[in-house]
């Protein structure tokens, strides 16, 4: 685990900036035309108003337009892929509160891992000593769920959500480095999304 998860902080995605060139040229008006035309991704989710399920398919939608590899894996849960790493975001919308999105990470553990009784220990402390996910053990020690909440008022901005996988990549690269080495043959993510398999022409 230690290894997957230091790769995956360092495979993170990150937001990239262009400039224009300085040089001034001709403008082709057809050009213009479909820069114009061009559909743009969505940077604001509006979700106010709308149930679980309903909200769970327009951020679905929002993340496919801004290029993020997402499906639906129930209802009101959408799994998507950021960088080497899947998430599982399930929004709970509250008309009478604040709205959530909880972002899900699981990692299976091996069986000889799940008697120990160092594990029930280690996830307390990690819960005790940090903030930015809590650690909790399911389906009595077999699988590792790792959960952190986005909070908003009726919008959720599509940069949020990048930054806080990015920042939940990296809070769990620093787990890693206390872990000890080899770890990462009894802990494993469960992958969330099928794997992708090009067709071949």
């Amino acid at each position: 685990m230690k290894t997957l998860l230091i790769s995956a902080s360092l495979l993170g995605l990150t937001a990239c900036a262009a400039t224009a060139p300085s040089q001034t040229r001709a403008i082709d008006p057809v050009v213009a035309q479909e820069n114009v035309s061009a559909p743009v991704a969505p940077k604001v989710v509006e979700l106010g108003g709308l149930n679980n399920e309903a909200a769970a398919e327009r951020l679905y939608q929002a993340l496919i337009n801004a290029n993020y590899l997402a499906t639906k894996v129930a209802p009101t849960k959408v799994a998507v892929q950021f960088g080497d790493n899947q998430f599982l975001l399930e929004p709970s919308i509250n008309s009478a509160g604040i709205d959530r999105i909880l972002m899900n990470r699981f990692y299976a553990v091996h069986p000889q891992l799940q008697v120990s009784q160092e594990l029930p220990v280690v996830i307390g402390t990690l819960n005790q000593k940090l903030n930015f996910a809590k650690f909790v053990l399911l389906d009595q020690g077999a699988v590792i769920q790792i959960q952190g909440t986005v909070t908003f008022a009726d919008h959720v901005e599509i940069e949020e959500l990048r930054r806080f996988m990015l920042w939940t990549n990296g809070g769990l690269a620093q787990v890693a480095q206390s872990l000890p080495d080899g770890i990462d043959q009894y802990i494993r993510p469960i992958p969330l999304m099928q794997q992708m398999v090009p067709i071949k022409p």
